[in-house]
């Protein structure tokens, strides 16, 4: 397939997978987790079955490192103001609960497999940082009683 074929077929899955996937989560840091568990940890490849079936496995790769790519960058980006309101609503947004989510984030250090595979070092330790230090804020402010 040609560079520029398989630029366009890249392009239709990032717009189809955007459309149908993406609009329906709720804010980048549901976003970004949703990307993450589409990767297997052991390989880095993506599995996303609806995608697989209709393009070819190379652009549903490229593609969906790309969005995963993109959606951490907005979130380091953003204010850290923003981020934390974005985090909170995720994490209020889980079964749990945010108290639990907070500790078990914090314990596991969770927010590690959320990084993209190929993103920059200074960035994977900027978004570490920063996730580790809203998770203590959410944490002191809404779950010290529990």
């Amino acid at each position: 397939m040609g560079t520029i074929t398989q630029l366009q077929q890249n392009r239709r899955v990032i717009q189809d997978f955007t459309i149908r996937t993406l609009a329906a989560i709720p804010g980048d840091f549901g976003r970004l987790t949703y990307l993450a568990s589409l990767r297997d940890l052991s390989s880095g490849r993506y599995e996303h079955e609806g995608l697989l079936a209709v393009y070819r496995p190379e652009s549903v790769q490229q593609a969906l490192a790309q969005c995963h790519e993109e959606i951490f960058e907005r979130i380091l980006e953003s204010s850290l103001e923003q981020q934390e309101i974005d985090l909170r609503r995720h994490l209020e947004g889980m079964e749990q609960g945010l108290c639990v989510a907070v500790s078990h984030w914090l314990k596991l250090e969770a927010y590690r497999n959320l990084i993209p595979t190929e993103a920059p070092d200074y960035l994977k330790e900027l978004f570490c940082s920063n996730t580790r230090a809203l998770l203590e804020v959410l944490a002191g402010e809404n779950c010290k009683d529990r």
